[in-house]
């Protein structure tokens, strides 16, 4: 498993998508996950410190969870299937485990309300297509991360 942190937000044009950065502690290990614009929106709120004046459906969740006294005790991004992304949240739920499906974005908008750490699985770093993301990566300008890298 990697320890992930997001490490940035960027708006791609070739496909009117954003994509959440996240990278692991040693800077070594990148995954970038394109995601819809509404999901980047409940990132980027967490990541710019704004708080909406009515929660977002991301924030009710949260409220939900610690109304009830669920803890978020991580994400997990486990695997990769042509192309997209699956994740687990996992909660402490009255001294028990739950694992509930969730798609990465949703996973971890909330991980970044609760404060609970991002996973990767190796499973799922091992499948990325290195070859695309290299080229991807070489293509980035400074400029392209913009005011949502942390």
């Amino acid at each position: 498993m990697y320890l992930m942190k997001v490490r940035g937000l960027v708006f791609d044009p070739h496909t009117n998508m954003y994509i959440i950065i996240l990278n692991d502690e040693t800077d070594k290990e990148i995954l970038p996950i394109w995601i819809g614009k509404f999901e980047a929106n409940a990132i980027c709120f967490v990541l710019e410190g704004i708080i909406p004046p009515r929660p977002m459906t991301h924030d009710l969740t949260k409220n939900m969870l610690d109304t009830l006294n669920i803890k978020v005790i991580s994400v997990v991004i486990s695997n990769l299937k042509e192309n997209t992304y699956f994740s687990k949240i996992h909660l402490l739920s009255q001294g028990s485990e739950v694992v509930v499906d969730s798609r990465p974005s949703d996973a971890i908008a909330l991980a970044l309300r609760s404060n609970a750490p991002i996973f990767v699985s190796e499973d799922v770093m091992n499948k990325r297509n290195s070859e695309n993301l290299d080229q991807w990566l070489k293509n980035l300008k400074p400029e392209d991360f913009g005011k949502y890298m942390t």
